[in-house]
């Protein structure tokens, strides 16, 4: 088993300089404040139903409740409140995946750097509007809320695809598995923050968790423009494509059109300093016809419903099942994400020294459904089911967070893609925007099967979408695990 370049002795240090680390860590951060205040809005549910909902036994003020509901006339009730709080999920998650098309697309086209820091400064005011200027001025209006939900999400669906071809622009082939493994914890470490900003300040009100929120992703969006370099070319370094260009097996994409491994001829066009700016972005539909484009964007839409649907999920389940305290099952469903970042990081080391994806995919997704099983029959004991959620994170996260950032990396440096190398932020945007869509699709079918029929069979539900994964990119399973064991029988009767 051949090493990749970038774990060779001494490979790490010469390769990568100071530039890297700065864009690694700006576009890490920028991300995990992006989900931040995701996370924000979730943590505060509770404090924003009680405050749409005003009653007689509301003790938070000493205004008459006569008073307190002309002021508020919003809900009559908690139930109707937390309806609607689930439904700004759904539009939030439906703006979203709309909204990851077109920025793919919008980011391919102009300079990443100004469509990210655009994306963070104003999906930042709009927070601000949303949770803290309307307690502020005691403004309630749900046709309101919804408009900027709506708006949050299309301005939140800038992140992702940027940030991802940014990283593609310096981080080559070569070890791009480990690397976007370990940088894809950012959501999760994105949640951790929003959960600590929210709870630092919620004691005040919910207004000043937006508030918090709000401001530290402004600031955020604000050094984004001024300090990420979105290509090595801008500071006159060679691109990656130059640099794998010299390299032994760099030209062999891990996405590859290619039936027979050795048919592969490397054909990208090199792009010289000078000729960075005449490069043309792809189209959409060129984009959706890459080899392996649709596919994982089907498989992508099963795994992110069940991975979206652990994150909005797993703390009611662990109330509502087992009947733990709220902020007991909070803090427990972090061992979900860890699980999830230990599994993208070695899953992709893993995948970088085979030189291929898929096989490493379809081994962790067929554990994950037994992982599954082994959760859906956890006992009553927070230690088992701690462990039991990171193997089921580690299992579904991993694959979850290899798919949307080093699989979108390798789709959108294609050897096919000849003339230009400016589609990374589109086919990103292709395969979370439908990953997304299934997202949001799943939050309204996890409901309606816990209620309906309970538990058992939301996990059930969740091993069928694994299962489907599976199938839709089986076809290129079977084509890289062929071509595997064909590398190994040449080696083999080479010696």
């Amino acid at each position: 088993m051949a090493w990749p370049n970038i774990f060779q002795r001494g490979a790490l240090l010469s390769r990568f300089s100071h530039h890297h680390m700065v864009v690694f860590l700006l576009t890490f951060f920028s991300y995990s404040l992006l989900h931040a205040s995701r996370k924000t809005f979730s943590n505060v549910k509770v404090s924003i139903s009680k405050q749409w909902t005003p009653s007689a036994f509301n003790k938070s003020t000493e205004l008459l409740p006569v008073e307190i509901w002309s002021s508020n006339h919003l809900f009559p009730s908690a139930e109707e409140a937390t309806l609607f709080l689930g439904t700004l999920d759904t539009i939030f998650l439906f703006s979203y995946a709309v909204g990851l098309f077109i920025s793919g697309i919008v980011g391919d086209r102009l300079n990443l750097r100004w469509v990210l820091s655009f994306g963070m400064c104003s999906s930042a005011l709009v927070v601000f509007i949303f949770g803290t200027l309307t307690e502020w001025l005691h403004f309630y209006n749900k046709g309101l809320y919804c408009s900027l939900w709506i708006l949050n999400g299309l301005l939140q669906s800038t992140g992702w695809p940027c940030v991802v071809a940014v990283m593609g622009n310096w981080f080559g082939k070569a070890g791009r598995g480990v690397v976007f493994g370990l940088w894809s914890a950012c959501a999760s470490v994105g949640n951790i923050l929003g959960a600590c900003l929210a709870s630092s300040v919620l004691q005040y009100g919910y207004e000043y968790a937006f508030l918090v929120t709000a401001a530290v992703q402004f600031a955020g969006g604000i050094v984004i423009f001024f300090g990420l370099l979105v290509s090595p070319e801008e500071i006159g370094i060679p691109g990656i494509e130059t640099e794998e260009n010299f390299e032994e097996d760099s030209h062999r994409p891990l996405i590859n059109g290619a039936e027979n491994e050795d048919e592969a001829e490397p054909n990208y066009s090199i792009q010289e300093g000078n000729t960075v700016s005449q490069v043309k972005a792809i189209s959409f539909y060129q984009a959706c016809c890459l080899p392996g484009v649709i596919a994982y964007s089907l498989a992508y839409a099963c795994l992110k419903l069940v991975n979206y649907s652990f994150f909005f999920w797993l703390p009611f389940y662990l109330s509502n099942n087992f009947g733990w305290k709220e902020a007991e099952a909070d803090q427990l469903s972090i061992w979900y994400d860890v699980g999830g970042i230990i599994g993208g990081t070695l899953q992709g080391f893993i995948s970088d020294m085979l030189q291929k994806r898929a096989p490493v995919l379809a081994l962790s997704l067929l554990l994950a459904i037994g992982s599954l099983v082994g959760y859906s029959r956890s006992p009553n004991d927070k230690s088992i089911n701690a462990l039991l959620m990171a193997i089921t994170g580690f299992f579904i996260g991993g694959p979850s967070n290899m798919i949307s950032s080093a699989i979108s990396a390798d789709l959108g440096r294609q050897e096919l893609i000849q003339g230009s190398s400016e589609a990374l932020a589109t086919v990103t945007g292709i395969v979370d925007g439908t990953g997304s869509i299934g997202a949001a699709v799943g939050q309204y079918l996890v409901s309606l099967i816990q209620d309906n029929l309970g538990w058992m069979w939301v996990f059930y539900f969740f091993i069928l979408m694994t299962s489907c994964t599976v199938l839709f990119i089986s076809p290129l399973i079977v084509r890289e695990t062929c071509s595997l064991m064909q590398r190994r029988q040449t080696r083999i009767l080479s010696e």
